[in-house]
């Protein structure tokens, strides 16, 4: 090929740089002005790991397990209260308790504790009457049922039962009591994923040197795509059942789609939602008193975003004048600081409880709830260990950790992680399409047990 003449250069077999093959790319010459493509830029064969490590999922492999199952819902059993208690029950000036539930359990002879409905006040009490099983007449130890009307109010009463008490020579009238149970379910939902790539792509080959978010490094090609399909696949398995949420109301969805519950509508319907806290040491007790009426389960994970992960470290820095490390717990990494470190969690102790707290990349990430500007959640407590349920399927009492994710799963198939190729590129030859499609697909739904022991921060 020869240059122009009109430059007065004249090309050189070699690669050297002589006076008469040099352009000077600043000059004002016309035709140097004009050249499209300058000398052949420095291309970086690294990517450029901008974002860090962009996964999001683990949260559930710190928390949980996973188990297989063979249908298309699971079902769980979780007891009832043991003991007796009623709320918002009216009283009149007569002593008369009314807006028992149809299931009432009170008999005559048995002593109750009335409470005011905003707990300020209280007094005992004899149930000397019932009628209709939805109405009890009371009688006062220290005061008159006038006095205890004064006391504790006529409407929002809360009673509990402690005890009973009967004359001599009397026969017992207490009812009998059948323990109870309440049933849970969930549904497996299916998730799928796919990554196409051409026949004519797939043969031009073009390395990127890249450092995965597992930690491999080196040259991948046209299915570094696969790659970062299969990791996004991975977060959505974790995101699909944090998010899920059934349809209901006035959903509409097409048919055949009918949602799985997940951890946010789990707690949300059936744990406690705190709203309050502040990063104070008096709102954060205020989640003790509630976990004091649930389970009160020793230990448990705080996972957090940004802004409530920096206010609980503000509030145990002044608890402890600045010194971090100060009354923290490893309990439940058998007590090995480093085990805990390496996890991300810092620990500490309040009243009778055990905290482990780390950071919930999920919460923070500007690709996932990071994004939010309603900080719809905060962070939530999730407790330690296992709970033991009825299984409906083995049919007897199984231990399970409060969280963990059931897929479906028999002799011949495991939906857990499905992935397989289709079309005629890449060593796939199922079909004429010139591609390769690599598809992913898993069934499988969270089982939160024991709800009413977790606490969103909202």
């Amino acid at each position: 090929m020869a240059l122009t003449g009109e430059t007065g250069l004249v090309p050189f077999a070699k690669k050297s740089v002589l006076s008469t093959n040099y352009i000077d790319f600043t000059s004002a010459d016309a035709d140097s002005a004009n050249w499209a493509q300058q000398y052949i830029p420095e291309v970086y064969e690294a990517e450029v790991e901008r974002f860090g490590n962009r996964t999001i999922g683990g949260f559930l492999k710190m928390v949980g397990a996973e188990i297989p199952m063979t249908s298309d819902q699971v079902v769980w059993s979780e007891q009832n209260r043991l003991h007796v208690s009623y709320t918002a029950l009216t009283l009149s000036n007569a002593g008369v308790l009314a807006a028992l539930p149809t299931t009432n359990v009170i008999g005559i002879g048995q002593t109750i504790l009335v409470i005011k409905s905003d707990g300020s006040a209280s007094a005992k009490a004899y149930v000397s009457g019932v009628s209709n099983n939805t109405t009890v007449t009371i009688k006062g130890y220290s005061k008159s049922v006038a006095e205890i009307h004064a006391l504790v109010g006529a409407t929002g009463v809360k009673i509990f039962v402690y005890g009973s008490e009967y004359a001599k020579g009397t026969d017992t009238t207490a009812v009998s009591i059948e323990p109870s149970f309440t049933q849970f379910s969930n549904k497996p939902i299916i998730i799928k994923d796919k990554y196409e790539v051409s026949g004519s792509d797939a043969s031009q080959i073009g390395w990127v040197e890249v450092t995965t978010e597992g930690g491999d490094s080196g040259y991948l090609w046209y299915l570094k795509g696969e790659g970062e399909t299969r990791l996004r696949f991975e977060d959505y398995l974790e995101m699909a059942v944090v998010e899920g949420e059934k349809k209901s109301g006035n959903g509409d969805v097409p048919t055949g789609i009918e949602g799985t519950e997940g951890l946010f509508a789990a707690v949300t319907g059936r744990g406690q939602v705190d709203n309050a806290f502040a990063g104070s040491l008096a709102s954060f007790d205020l989640i003790l008193k509630g976990l004091d009426k649930e389970g009160a389960i020793e230990e448990n994970m705080l996972f957090l975003n940004r802004t409530t992960a920096l206010a609980f470290d503000d509030m145990l820095a002044g608890i402890n004048g600045g010194n971090a490390g100060a009354g923290s717990a490893y309990g439940i990494f058998n007590n090995d600081q480093q085990m805990a470190l390496n996890l991300g969690f810092s620990g500490f102790r309040r009243g009778s409880y055990d905290f482990y707290k780390t950071d919930w990349k999920y919460l923070n990430d500007a690709s996932t709830r990071g994004i939010a500007t309603d900080a719809s959640v905060n962070g939530i407590l999730i407790p330690a260990g296992t709970s033991t349920v009825y299984d409906q399927s083995l049919g007897k009492n199984i231990r399970r950790p409060f969280l963990h994710v059931r897929y479906r799963a028999s002799e011949a198939d495991d939906r857990r992680m499905q992935s397989w190729l289709t079309g005629s590129v890449g060593g796939a030859a199922t079909s004429s399409l010139d591609a390769m499609e690599v598809h992913f697909l898993s069934e499988r739904c969270l089982c939160v047990q024991g709800a009413n022991n977790f606490v969103l921060f909202t």
